[in-house]
């Protein structure tokens, strides 16, 4: 990210000086504007984050409750029967199921703050498992490609900025990104297993010893999960998620969960999932005004019926949310600063003028562009040019573009990130197969969400 916002800034100054220099226009002055314009983005940019406060913090004192009500338990059961057939070499008692299966279950959630910690558990308990250590095993790559398809049934992050910005209709997305992440999680899934049978390990370099399967696992798991939530905040990361709570890492009281619900009644929650993504689709526009008012009284009920103080944990939450709208405002202010000196250098708009022509045929209009390129490198960088097309008056959120991007953000993820992080904290030099499975999760979850929301909003 540093080189990318260097370069940014670099290509902004040196457009807006060649212009001033060649310019024979006494009245155009390129780098007072580029000036002007780093001055009007960094104060746009606090407006912006000061707007999210109260979106945020309604969002994540409902998801609070949610989780305190155990949700992320009740997912993790309806998860264990699909994940001992996707990971078969993984013990289905062993402490890297019961990671992997909160990992996923917080980020279908949009609980980033607990997904980190539980995927660098997941990580380093599947490397307990790894017969050649520094190389990747099959069920680490696959692992990592389900999660950088950003499987997520909630987007309430980018839900929260569209309300912020004055959209219409903010969870208008939802179908969209269900769609996309969809199409990008089974590409993720397909893509790893297919690649793992071309991309072989090295012969075995250590014995390893599955015997940890006990029913004292889970407990091992809990006990052990704060260290992971303190190596997730140590580790040098490339980048920071601006909307990730890093001031509690670690959720208290959450069960592991030694066993699953019946396969039949995990394949019914599924098939329902399934099927009210087309349902969405049809009747997005019809039932998009009901969602936000269905999640407060849903997750409230939700909560009350799990005999949680809903008050006080809304409130708890809410203070979480405050603190998050907070902390993205320096993201925000070098993201749209950089943004702004390119629009106003003249730059973006050649930039634009060249590449637009061969993206739009597609569905892709050149200013989604960076987004969609910048989002497996930076989710900072990508969330700062999601928010500032947004904001500008000439897109806006309620637009093709604004719908397309927020799609973008939703369903896909910080791919690079996320690989440095999680084979990071456990040293893996040699990824195999996982990039690629990964960036073919990114591209299917791009293609899709051009193909959705060129369906229904042009």
């Amino acid at each position: 990210m540093n080189l990318i916002f260097l370069a940014l800034i670099v290509i902004a100054v040196a457009t807006a000086a060649i212009r001033e220099i060649r310019s024979t226009d006494p009245d155009e002055q390129p780098m007072q504007a580029l000036s002007e314009g780093a001055i009007d983005a960094a104060g746009s940019a606090v407006e912006l984050a000061l707007g999210l406060v109260g979106v945020m913090a309604l969002f994540l004192g409902l998801m609070k409750i949610a989780e305190a009500g155990g949700l992320l338990t009740v997912l993790a059961r309806l998860l264990r029967p699909l994940m001992v057939r996707l990971f078969p070499s993984v013990p289905p008692e062993h402490p890297a199921m019961g990671a992997m299966i909160l990992n996923f279950s917080a980020n279908i959630l949009g609980l980033g703050n607990a997904a980190t910690p539980f995927g660098i558990r997941a990580m380093q308990e599947l490397e307990k498992l790894n017969p050649h250590p520094g190389t990747a095993t099959n069920a680490m790559a696959l692992f990592l490609a389900i999660n950088t398809s950003s499987i997520t049934l909630l987007p309430t992050g980018v839900i929260a900025l569209r309300a912020s910005l004055g959209s219409e209709a903010p969870a208008a997305i939802l179908p969209t990104t269900l769609f996309a992440t969809l199409f990008a999680t089974i590409a993720g899934i397909a893509s790893a297993l297919i690649l793992q049978r071309y991309f072989l390990p090295p012969p075995a370099t250590r014995t390893i010893d599955p015997g940890r399967t006990s029913a004292d696992a889970a407990s091992e798991l809990d006990d052990t999960m704060r260290e992971a939530g303190r190596e997730a905040t140590a580790e040098p990361t490339q980048d920071v998620d601006p909307t990730a709570d890093t001031t509690n890492q670690q959720p208290m009281n959450i069960e592991v969960p030694t066993e699953g619900y019946p396969a039949w009644v995990s394949l019914t929650v599924l098939a329902g999932v399934l099927a009210i993504i087309p349902l969405t689709i049809l009747y997005g526009q019809a039932i998009a005004p009901w969602i936000i008012p269905g999640l407060v009284v849903g997750f409230l009920s939700y909560g009350v019926i799990r005999g949680v103080p809903v008050y006080e944990v809304f409130v708890e939450g809410a203070k979480e949310g405050f603190n998050v709208a907070l902390r993205i405002i320096p993201y925000l202010v070098a993201i749209l600063v950089a943004v702004g000196m390119l629009r106003e250098s003249g730059a973006l708009g050649m930039f634009v003028g060249l590449v637009g022509p061969l993206t739009t045929p597609f569905g892709l209009p050149a200013e989604a562009l960076p987004m969609a390129l910048l989002r497996p490198l930076s989710g900072s960088g990508a969330y700062g040019i999601m928010a500032g097309i947004m904001q500008d008056p000439t897109t806006g959120p309620d637009t093709h573009v604004g719908i397309l991007v927020s799609t973008l953000q939703g369903s896909t993820e910080t791919t690079f990130y996320v690989l440095a992080v999680y084979f990071g904290a456990i040293g893996v030099k040699r990824v195999r197969h996982t990039l690629a499975a990964a960036l073919t999760a990114d591209a299917v979850a791009v293609i899709a969400a051009v193909a959705i929301v060129g369906y229904l909003f042009l």
